[in-house]
């Protein structure tokens, strides 16, 4: 018997793209601060590397959202893996630091397996014509799910350096990158296999402009709550984080490896268990009520003793900090047209990638000038801040799934 019988075979490649990309993302998020540290970059530099590549992934963004939908879903996919792939090539053979911001500016170095970009932006815009409307939820799920098990399995891959002990560090770095520059080669190869059912569904209106018409209004809003969410976090990003526990912390590349690999297992985990929660106390309120606690597991984590207590915490944080992702994907996709999708999508991740952008960058500041630790602390509150300003807004703007087994009263 065929597994998901109700996903269609082009939701079958995106997800398993997602997971290869996630593969080098999961490897990449723990090596790059490492890796860019080896190169006898500073953290303010290493910070900026990191804002550059959001920045470059919020441009990529905004134009892929905004043309999508007359040039291809496809084409434009897999214009981006090829982008993606010279991306980690600059990375594996240059070390000069304007060589790498100009890699970095291209918006395929990702630093995080819970990636940013124009990928995103178009493969969540065709998830919903992959599965029945029942499904969506589920389906953005097991997107995340896919993203969440490739990068725990990359994060493994960041203790190579330890298996290679007669290798200079930065050499055996360098050959990860390679490694990733192959996946997008792959990844390339599965988009030449997607239908033309992922393009935009026949007879809906190809709309100009920002890709919105009806729920303009209401993507701003949501968006502008979104990017606090995203500032808070990129203060505390994957790459950043796995810098923050080797050099503060004191855990080597290896346990980094395993701890992310823990890590993303629990994602997993959570990724599956939002859809039943969100069945019964709605989309909003899971992405609220298991965001809160995460964030204050953050602050904590700033403040770990030891190594032991730190990965406690991290493990912890880990197995709820994500699951408001498929939810917040799926709501988004329920409350505005299926034209407006792509463009929707697109300006919340661009205004998410923007405010996040900046959060590296002040990030390495913060603890080369203040304190190491700084960022965590900072970020627990913002980001409980974005809590409780989505809550006060959207609590009444339900999907149509939740308006017809829970009415208003």
């Amino acid at each position: 018997m065929r597994v998901l019988p109700w996903l269609t075979p082009d939701g079958r490649i995106v997800l398993a793209a997602r997971a290869v990309r996630a593969f080098g993302y999961g490897f990449l998020a723990v090596i790059l601060g490492r890796y860019l540290e080896e190169l006898g970059f500073q953290p303010v530099e290493i910070g900026v590397i990191i804002s550059a590549s959001l920045i470059g992934a919020a441009g990529l963004t905004l134009l892929l959202s905004s043309v999508a939908d007359r040039w291809g879903r496809r084409r434009l996919l897999k214009a981006n893996a090829v982008v993606m792939a010279a991306a980690g090539l600059a990375f594996a053979f240059g070390s000069d630091f304007w060589l790498l911001l100009v890699a970095a500016l291209t918006g395929t170095i990702s630093v995080a397996t819970n990636e940013r970009g124009g990928f995103l932006t178009i493969e969540q815009a065709v998830l919903p014509q992959t599965a029945p409307p029942e499904r969506r939820t589920m389906v953005f799920s097991l997107y995340n799910v896919a993203s969440a098990i490739g990068g725990a399995l990359g994060a493994l891959l960041a203790g190579l350096p330890a298996l290679l002990p007669g290798i200079p560090v930065v050499e055996t770095l360098r050959v990860l990158f390679l490694i990733y520059a192959a996946l997008a080669l792959v990844v390339l190869g599965m988009f030449f296999v997607l239908s033309p059912a992922t393009e935009l569904e026949p007879g809906a209106v190809r709309l100009g402009g920002w890709g919105v018409q009806r729920s303009a209004r209401m993507v701003v809003k949501i968006s502008a709550i979104f990017s606090i969410d995203a500032f808070g976090g990129g203060l505390v990003i994957p790459g950043f984080l796995a810098y923050w526990l080797h050099t503060v912390q004191g855990i080597s590349l290896e346990h980094l490896g395993a701890l992310f690999f823990g890590g993303g297992l629990l994602e997993a985990c959570s990724f599956l268990l939002a859809v039943p929660l969100a069945a019964r106390i709605g989309l909003v309120n899971t992405m609220v009520f298991t965001h809160i606690p995460s964030n204050c597991l953050l602050f904590l984590l700033a403040l770990s003793p030891s190594p032991l207590i730190a990965g406690a915490l991290f493990l912890a944080r880990q197995s709820l900090s994500q699951m408001d992702v498929p939810t917040r994907q799926s709501y988004l996709m329920a409350v505005v047209d299926p034209e407006e999708r792509a463009g929707a999508a697109g300006i919340t991740n661009v205004v998410r990638i923007v405010a996040q952008s900046f959060s590296p960058a002040i990030a390495g500041f913060l603890m080369q000038s203040v304190a190491l630790g700084a960022p965590l602390l900072l970020a627990g509150p913002i980001k409980i801040a974005y809590d409780l300003a989505l809550w006060r807004s959207f609590r009444d703007l339900r999907p149509p799934e939740e308006i017809a087994v829970r009415p208003a009263h």
